[in-house]
C-alpha cells in the first residue's frame, strides 16, 4: 500500500503501518484520557528535560534530522516534541484518535501518525520531498519544502513530513471513519517498539469495534 524510493531506503526510513475502518473518533474519551494520563505520568516519572536529550530513541531519532540536513533542536520529531510538552505541563487535547496516538507516541517515543484515509489520493509514497513542493502543515501557514525532507505523500501531494510534522489535508476529525496509522522508523530505534506502538493503537480501535485491513511495513 505504501511504497519507498532510493532516498529514503538510503536513509533508512520506514513505516510500520495500518489500515483501519470504521473509527469512531469523539471529541473526548474517558478511556483515552486515562491512557494519556498514564503516558504523561510515566514520562515526568523516568526523564527530565536534560535527561531526554540523552535518550536513545530521542537521539536516533535527531541523529537521522541531521543526516538530512535538518536542525532538530529547532525542528523536533514529534515524538520528543510530545515528550517535551508533557514535562513542562499536560498535552493539548484534541480528539479521542489523536490523543490515543500520543499517548502512544508518548510510551513508546515514537513518532506516530494518524490518517483520515477518505482524503488520501491514490497510491502512497515514502519519499524525498521536491524542491518547492507545497506542504500545508496543521496549525501553522503553508511553506515550500527545501528537496532535502522525506515525505509521505499521496499523488495530490505530501502528508506528513518525515519524523515531525503532518498535513491539514489528511488530519483526524470528528468526521473521520477510515484511518491509517503509521509507525516512523529510523536507523538506531528497535523495529519492535515501532511496531509495537502502531499495533497497541491498533488493537485498541479493534476492541472498540472497527476493522483492520493492511498491516505492514514499507518494503
Amino acid at each position: 500500500m505504501i511504497s519507498r524510493d532510493a532516498y529514503s531506503k538510503e536513509k533508512g526510513a520506514y513505516l510500520y503501518f495500518a489500515v483501519v475502518k470504521g473509527v469512531e473518533v469523539k471529541e473526548a474519551d474517558d478511556e483515552v484520557e486515562a491512557l494519556l494520563r498514564e503516558a504523561e505520568e510515566g514520562a515526568r516519572a523516568r526523564l527530565t528535560l536534560e535527561s531526554l536529550k540523552e535518550d536513545p530513541k530521542v537521539r536516533a531519532y535527531r541523529k537521522f534530522m541531521w543526516d538530512m540536513g535538518i536542525d532538530p533542536t529547532k525542528v523536533r520529531p514529534s515524538s520528543e516534541a510530545l515528550a517535551r510538552r508533557a514535562l513542562r505541563g499536560r498535552l493539548p487535547r484534541i480528539n479521542s484518535l489523536v490523543d490515543l496516538g500520543n499517548a502512544i507516541s508518548l510510551k513508546y517515543l515514537v513518532p506516530i501518525g494518524i490518517y483520515d484515509l477518505d482524503n488520501v489520493v491514490g497510491n502512497m509514497t515514502l519519499r524525498r520531498a521536491e524542491r518547492g513542493e507545497p506542504f500545508e502543515p496543521i496549525g501553522s501557514d503553508p511553506f515550500e519544502l527545501k528537496g532535502i525532507e522525506i515525505v509521505l505523500a499521496d499523488e495530490k501531494g505530501p502528508m506528513h513530513l518525515f519524523p515531525y510534522r503532518d498535513s491539514r489535508r489528511t488530519m483526524v476529525t470528528l468526521n473521520t471513519k477510515n484511518a491509517l496509522v503509521a509507525g516512523a522508523g529510523v536507523p538506531g530505534v528497535p523495529e519492535e517498539d515501532v511496531e509495537k506502538a502502531v499495533e497497541e493503537i491498533v488493537k485498541f480501535l479493534e476492541r472498540r469495534g472497527a476493522e483492520v485491513g493492511e498491516v505492514g511495513r514499507t518494503p
